[in-house]
């Protein structure tokens, strides 16, 4: 099976990731002349995320380009026939779908949830020319002794190491600088 070019995008909580992820999505979709896809995983449940996701549809208002967003929690997969060859999307982001499944499809089982998580990139791989996967680095800290946060963390790494080894491009980015780690950036 053909897939797209695949770019993997992470750093820490307010490292200038998402900004730069669709940066990058504006530059690849004006480059190749192509439409614009945005998945929104983030569910709106409190005041700050509320505000982030206006910030953010502010910031890709601003870019100057159409973007055509898609409010989708979970099953991504779900979505993907909507996608042709030549789209460029950008999924922002993993740490949120992951949630998503753990609690609020209150999937338990890690390795289904992470299962979940690589079926619906799949299918977006499948069909779209590029697609910018952004995701928090959340496992620098050494591992908690909660249960939940270690599982979390494991199963997070595993979901990171798989994208990364599928990955055309994989970008840390740390205060707002990408750090190629794979690949590079054109």
């Amino acid at each position: 099976m053909d897939t797209g070019k695949l770019i993997f995008i992470t750093g820490g909580v307010r490292s200038g990731k998402s900004a730069f992820a669709e940066r990058l999505a504006v530059k690849h979709a004006r480059e190749a002349d192509t439409s614009l896809h945005y998945i929104a995983c983030g569910i709106p449940s409190d005041t700050e995320m509320q505000e982030r996701v206006k910030r953010h549809q502010r910031d890709r208002e601003k870019s100057g380009f159409t973007w055509r967003t898609w409010e989708q929690p979970v099953h991504l997969s779900h979505i993907a026939h909507q996608f042709t060859g030549q789209d460029v999307i950008l999924l922002d982001c993993v740490t949120t779908l992951l949630n998503n499944y753990l609690f609020q499809e209150e999937t338990t089982d890690t390795k289904i949830v992470a299962d979940l998580v690589q079926e619906d990139i799949t299918a977006l791989c499948s069909r779209a020319d590029e697609i910018i996967i952004v995701s928090n680095e959340v496992l620098q800290d050494i591992p908690y002794e909660d249960k939940l946060t270690l599982n979390y963390q494991k199963v997070l790494g595993h979901v990171h190491q798989k994208i990364v080894k599928r990955a055309n491009l994989a970008i840390l980015v740390e205060s707002g600088i990408p750090l190629v780690k794979k690949g590079r950036l054109e």
